[in-house]
């Protein structure tokens, strides 16, 4: 098992900068590769970013490409979403998520993923 939980969320105006940091406990944080993803009311749940165990290769929605950096700490056992630029439409609860495999195949579906957090709200108003 692992437990993930999301912090750093708030309200912030168009322009403005958030960081989100998902901490992890339970199983060997190392072995797995993370993901956020966001999900705003009455839409589904999209893919934002994603991380491989090792931190080496990280992959974007094309919506936030260029605005948002994920990366993570595996001594610390966390994973962070900085979050530039922000848009009304980032508007969204941001979840993290862990995926047991080492692989990083569809990182972009929710199915591939085991573990997910509560989610934290992020709004950014215009």
């Amino acid at each position: 098992q692992v437990q993930l939980v999301e912090s750093g969320g708030g309200l912030v105006q168009a322009g403005g900068s958030l960081r989100l940091s998902c901490a992890a406990s339970g199983r060997t944080f190392s072995n797995y590769g993370m993901g956020w993803f966001r999900q705003a009311p009455r839409l589904e749940r999209e893919f934002v970013a994603f991380i491989t165990w090792s931190g080496r290769i990280t992959y974007y929605a094309n919506s936030v490409k260029g605005r948002f950096t994920i990366s993570r700490d595996n001594a610390k056992n966390t994973v962070d979403l900085q979050m530039n630029s922000l848009k009304p439409e980032d508007t969204a609860v941001y979840y993290c998520a862990a995926r047991g495999d080492s692989s990083s195949s569809s990182y972009y579906s929710d199915e591939k993923y085991d573990y997910w957090g509560q989610g934290t709200q992020v709004t950014v108003s215009s």
